[in-house]
């Protein structure tokens, strides 16, 4: 049994699956990005990794260091999260939307030894390191020159060899390879680090739940640097899969389609808003998507007749998830259960137990402490996830004892579930907004409203939206009767410490905002009344 879990533990990574594969498919397609034509075989993906290695080796990267990604999808995004595989390193992929404020909260709390980033993103990098007390040693830009601050992806691993790098640590199951970033109730960012096992697993239940395999060609319309973005038919599954990839830099619906022709795709993944648009498209110009096995979405429930809409119109095939960054996802549906389960968000997957558990304004549920499975009363969504899941938050010892309990992850979501156990989301205990697929959490919008000298108060909360699901909402105390909806709105977008897509599209000036007894504003309250609001056409739209 030594010798067992000896190999086991050393050679059951994630780096060991792609490097089979490279001696496998060595001359198959591994990704093609369209924006300029660019196409790499399994080989040739393994050269330009080493390349990258070898220029991190140089510059003293050890085991345990942080390279720092704030890209958009693309070539130079594989490279790194492949170099970090096998350079014993963690690759941490940042949004590439965040402002400087933002960034150097990131930056400080992991500390990267380098940061790899869009020429579009040089400023509010730099802009960043002016508020961090951590400075990287080296910084990469992609799409830009070299000057006195930065050097060009080109000319950083140009000079690099394209052999094996030699390293002197094993590879282990357990090591940390990859930290994404989530939200807390309190809008600061938590890092989840997810080990090599972690990621194995998760490729493996891409795999079983499309399922997915090495003939496979998949598209994710999503950022990389989400979960969903990375796991499912990203990076992580496709290269252990030996599967090709298609780079999408930014959604585009036509050019989507187009390429499921060109590129005989099998599988797009991207949120509901997608679909939307693909089907519109589709509808229009009736572009041959033939080789399409399926459509996966994720972030919200699908309903009913737009489910039905996209069976008709795209694929038959049509897939929907739901978890979060810490585990993946952990509920799915599959084609045959919908359309009649469209608008939940399924049951879990294989090797998940997700379950509704009580509310208590005291103390939390235990696992067995469940909520009736009658589609009525409504619990907590809580997960548990071994196989995905790392358990901890990295640098972060709160909030890993307040999220995690009893081998389950308590998520916030509010849900009913059926005898089937079929899971339907009616909302969120801490009122996170998701918008366009991307999580907001009212208190760091509101921290930065309030950081505005005309503003005594405000309270965030948001309204439905049919293209984006949610769309951020703000009541507004004024301390002086001269602000405007639009100088708020110009406030934000200048703004260094919040993202343009959390900044409100709606405003509404009131004389006091909500509060319990114990000082605690009522989101809950304001949501009705922000409902009511847009149905009375009371809401300013910036």
């Amino acid at each position: 049994m030594t010798d067992f879990k000896t190999i086991f533990e050393s050679r059951y990574t994630w780096i060991e699956g792609f490097m089979r594969n490279v001696r496998r498919y060595g001359n198959k397609m591994a990704m093609i990005n369209p924006d300029d034509n660019r196409k790499w075989t399994y080989a040739e993906l393994n050269q330009e990794c080493n390349r990258l290695c070898n220029s991190l080796a140089f510059d003293g990267l050890k085991k345990g260091d942080v390279i720092m990604l704030q890209l958009v999808n693309c070539p130079e995004f594989a490279f790194g999260y492949l170099a970090a595989h096998k350079s014993h390193a963690v690759c941490c992929p940042v949004n590439f939307r965040l402002k400087p404020g933002e960034l150097a909260f990131n930056i400080d709390d992991s500390k990267p030894l380098t940061i790899i980033f869009n020429e579009t993103n040089k400023a509010d990098v730099l802009e960043a390191l002016t508020m961090t007390k951590h400075q990287p040693k080296r910084l990469i830009v992609v799409g830009g020159k070299t000057d006195g601050k930065v050097i060009s992806y080109e000319d950083y691993t140009r000079p690099s060899s394209i052999q094996e790098p030699y390293f002197t640590c094993d590879y282990n199951i357990y090591d940390e390879t990859t930290r994404l970033y989530t939200s807390g109730t309190t809008g600061f960012p938590k890092a989840v680090p997810l080990t090599s096992i972690n990621e194995v697993l998760s490729a493996h239940d891409v795999m079983i739940h499309f399922p997915m395999n090495y003939k496979d060609v998949t598209m994710n319309t999503t950022p990389w640097f989400h979960r969903g973005g990375l796991h499912c038919a990203g990076p992580c599954p496709a290269f252990y899969a030996g599967a090709t990839i298609v780079v999408m830099s930014k959604f585009n619906a036509e050019l989507t389609l187009r390429y499921v022709g060109e590129y005989k795709i099998t599988f797009i993944v991207g949120v509901p808003t997608v679909l939307e648009e693909l089907a519109d498209n589709q509808e229009r110009l009736a572009h041959d998507i033939s080789t399409l096995k399926g459509i996966v979405t994720m972030g919200s429930p699908l309903e009913r007749s737009a489910c039905i809409r996209y069976q008709h119109v795209l694929t038959p095939n049509i897939y929907n998830g739901y978890g979060t960054t810490e585990t993946f996802w952990n509920t799915f549906l599959r084609p045959f259960d919908l359309p009649a389960n469209a608008g939940t968000a399924g049951a879990s997957c294989i090797d998940d137990d997700v379950r509704v558990v009580k509310i208590y304004d005291d103390h939390r549920a235990t696992p067995g402490d469940l909520a009736a499975k009658d589609g009525i009363e409504v619990g907590e969504v809580i997960i548990s996830s071994p196989a995905k899941s790392p358990y901890v938050y990295a640098n972060n010892v709160g909030e890993t004892d307040r999220k995690y309990a009893d081998g389950f992850i308590y998520t916030n979501d509010l849900a009913t579930w059926d005898k089937n156990q079929f899971i339907t989301i009616v909302g969120r205990k801490d009122d996170m907004i998701i918008s366009s697929g991307e999580n907001i959490y009212p208190t760091e919008v509101e921290a930065v409203l309030n950081m505005h000298p005309k503003v005594k108060d405000c309270i965030v909360t948001s309204v439905p939206d049919k293209m984006r699901g949610q769309i951020v909402t703000a009541y507004i105390v004024r301390d002086d009767l001269s602000l405007t909806p639009e100088e708020l709105d110009d406030y934000c977008k200048n703004s260094p410490n919040i993202a343009n897509f959390k900044r409100p599209r709606f405003y509404r000036f009131v004389a006091q905002i909500p509060f319990n007894a114990t000082g605690k504003k009522l989101h809950v309250r304001i949501k009705e009344t922000a409902l009511d609001d847009l149905k009375n056409g009371l809401l300013y739209r910036v």
